[in-house]
C-alpha cells in the first residue's frame, strides 16, 4: 500500500517538473552570449590600448608621474609653444661593442614657423669636455657604453650640443640604422637629389648623381658613405641632410607632419629602433609647430669648421662659426643663410 502511493507521489512530482531540454539550451545560449560578452570587452581592450599607444606616439625618456585615480577631465586644446624650438636628431651606428653618432643634425624651428632649418654637426667636430676636447660623437659612446642605453648617449650628446651652441635643446630622437631602413619603407621610400655620383665602398651598389627615390636598404648603404667623398664625413653629414630633407617631404604629403596619430602608429612600427625624447613638449604641440614650419623647403646648413683634419677632429672655423651661432642664438638663421649662400646644402 505504501509502496502504491510512493509510487502516485513520484508520478505527480514529475507531471509537474518542466522539461530539461528547452532549460539546458537556455543555459548553453546564456554561457554563449556571456563568453561572446566577456571576448568583445577583451577586444575592445586592446584596441584601446593600442590607440592610446598610437596616440601618444613618443617614449619619452624621463619617468612618467603616476596616473591620477580622479576621472579624466575632458581634453582641452594643447597650446602651440611660441619661440623657436630646437630638436636634436642622431643617426646611430651599430659597430661591435659601442655605439657612436654618426649623424648630428640640430632642428632649428624659428618663432615664425616659416620653415625649417637643418643645422649638420659634424661627428668629428671638436667639442669642450673636462680635461681639453673630444670628438661629438665620442659623448654619445662614453655614455651609452656597449650601445644598449640610447637615452644615457642621447642626453650626453644634448649637453654636448647646448654647451657648443648656447641654445636649449628642446626635444629629439636618437634612430638606429635598422630604424632608418624600416622608417623609409614604411613611408613608401625617401627621396635623395645628389649633386654627384656615389659608390659604396660597403656593398658597390652605385648612386648616380641627380634626384632618386631611395628604399631602406639604398638609404641606411648611402647614410653610411664618406670613403670616397671629396670631402669625407662633412659630404657624409650634407648627404644626411639630403635624406632628412626628403624624410620630411614624404611626411608632408602623407600628412603624417600633422598628423599625431599617424605619426604614432608609424614609430609604433618602427619600435625600439627609435628613441625619442619629447623634454617639455606634449606630442600634439611639437607636431602642431614643427607641421606648420614643414610646409615650406627647409634649409640645410653645415656647421662652419676649418676644411682641414688636425689629426684629431674638426676645429670650428674661427671666422664664421662665432656669427653663425649668434644667428642661431638670435634666431637669425634665414639672414645668415642669405649671407652665406655657400654654406647652404643644395637639397634639389
Amino acid at each position: 500500500m505504501i509502496e502504491d502511493e510512493l509510487r502516485a507521489a513520484f508520478a505527480r512530482i514529475e507531471e509537474s517538473t518542466p522539461p530539461v531540454g528547452p532549460v539546458r539550451a537556455a543555459v548553453d545560449r546564456a554561457v554563449i552570449t556571456r563568453r561572446r560578452r566577456r571576448r568583445r570587452v577583451r577586444l575592445a581592450g586592446t584596441a584601446l590600448a593600442v590607440a592610446a599607444v598610437a596616440l601618444v606616439g613618443f617614449t619619452a625618456m624621463a619617468p612618467r608621474p603616476p596616473a591620477p585615480t580622479a576621472a579624466p577631465a575632458l581634453p582641452t586644446p594643447v597650446p602651440e609653444p611660441t619661440g623657436a624650438l630646437n630638436l636634436l636628431l642622431l643617426g646611430v651606428d651599430q659597430p661591435a661593442g659601442s655605439r657612436r653618432a654618426d649623424s648630428v643634425l640640430l632642428v632649428h624651428l624659428p618663432a615664425d614657423r616659416g620653415r625649417l632649418y637643418l643645422v649638420s654637426l659634424p661627428r668629428d667636430l671638436l667639442v669642450p669636455s673636462q680635461g681639453g676636447t673630444e670628438k661629438l660623437n665620442a659623448t654619445f659612446s662614453r655614455a651609452a657604453g656597449s650601445g644598449t642605453d640610447l637615452a644615457a648617449g642621447y642626453r650626453t650628446t644634448r649637453e654636448a650640443v647646448a654647451r657648443l651652441t648656447g641654445v636649449r635643446v628642446d626635444a629629439g630622437a636618437v634612430l638606429t640604422y635598422p630604424g632608418a631602413r624600416e622608417l623609409t619603407d614604411a613611408v613608401g621610400g625617401v627621396p635623395v637629389c645628389l649633386p654627384e655620383p656615389v659608390r659604396s665602398v660597403h656593398t658597390e651598389r652605385r648612386f648616380p648623381a641627380g634626384c632618386q627615390r631611395l628604399d631602406g636598404a639604398a638609404a641606411v648603404d648611402l647614410l653610411r658613405q664618406r670613403y670616397g667623398l671629396r670631402d669625407g664625413g662633412l659630404d657624409r653629414d650634407r648627404n644626411a641632410a639630403r635624406y632628412a630633407a626628403g624624410l620630411l617631404h614624404q611626411f608632408r604629403e602623407q600628412g603624417t607632419a600633422t598628423d599625431p596619430a599617424q605619426l604614432g602608429r608609424l614609430l609604433l612600427r618602427v619600435g625600439s629602433a627609435v628613441t625619442v625624447d619629447t623634454g617639455d613638449l606634449s606630442l600634439p604641440a611639437l607636431v602642431a609647430a614643427s607641421g606648420r614650419a614643414g610646409d615650406a623647403e627647409p634649409v640645410a646648413l653645415a656647421f662652419p669648421v676649418l676644411a682641414e683634419w688636425n689629426g684629431r677632429g674638426y676645429e670650428p672655423d674661427p671666422g664664421l662659426s662665432p656669427g653663425f651661432l649668434d644667428a642661431l642664438r638670435a634666431d637669425r638663421l634665414g639672414e645668415w643663410a642669405a649671407a652665406h649662400p655657400d654654406r647652404v646644402t643644395a637639397l634639389r
